[in-house]
Order: C-alpha cells, then sequence, then structure tokens
C-alpha cells in the first residue's frame, strides 16, 4: 500500500469532493480516498501494482481539478477617495442585537459561473 498525496487548488466545494472519491476510487488499485475542499488536497491509499501517481493525475487532469483557479484576485490599493474608486465594492455588517453578520459584493455578469467549476460549462440565460 502506498499513500498519495496531491494539491487540487480548484476542488473547492463539497460536489468537488463527492466528484473526485466517486472518480477515483472507480480506478482499479485505489483502495481509499481522503479528500478536503478547506484545504484543496487529496490523499489516496493505492496498490502501486495496479495504479500509479501518474494514473491519478491523468484522471484528475482530465476533470479539470488540476492548476490553478482562472479568476482575477481582487486588489485593493489605499489612499485618497479618487485613488481607490476603482476598488472592488464589498460591504460587510455585523449586527449586535440580532447576531447576524451580512456580506455583498458586486459582481458583473460574464454568463459564466463565479468560480470556474470543473464539470460546469457556461450558464445559458432561460427566457421566462
Amino acid at each position: 500500500m502506498e499513500t498519495i498525496t496531491i494539491n487540487l487548488p480548484k476542488m473547492y466545494g463539497d460536489h468537488h469532493v463527492t466528484e473526485v472519491r466517486s472518480m477515483l476510487l472507480a480506478l482499479p488499485g485505489v483502495e481509499d480516498v481522503y479528500a478536503s475542499s478547506a484545504f484543496h488536497v487529496m490523499r489516496a491509499h493505492i496498490d502501486p501494482a495496479k495504479v500509479s501517481e501518474a494514473d491519478l493525475r491523468a484522471q484528475l487532469e482530465a476533470a479539470g481539478y488540476l492548476g490553478d483557479q482562472a479568476i482575477e484576485a481582487e486588489v485593493w490599493k489605499s489612499g485618497t477617495p479618487q485613488d481607490t474608486e476603482d476598488n472592488p465594492f464589498r460591504h460587510t455588517a455585523a449586527l449586535d442585537g440580532v447576531k447576524t453578520m451580512s456580506f455583498t459584493q458586486q459582481v458583473e455578469d460574464t454568463a459564466r459561473a463565479l468560480w470556474p467549476c470543473p464539470g460546469l460549462g457556461s450558464l445559458q440565460k432561460m427566457d421566462e
């Protein structure tokens, strides 16, 4: 038995954990898979006589889980209001009376998922 650990930056939700586990457990020689969307990592116990790390990586690459997220990071500038007018809008409010925290962010409509999701293509608008 051998333990393989692979970082998966594009595995960020529980639906990805389920997909990664089922995809890898279907390979012969994969005995157990632990996947964490919180830590973006997968650990598998394999039989090296039946499957290799390259086989696991090929399967994960084909499904789109390897590589960096193709999304711009928010860049914040400090300074005067004129210097910071193109900062991303974000507003957070904590209300002590009702023990609630609220968060909003302005996002442009790009006709795609906000976070690129392996296995999910462009969103289609529907007429109501």
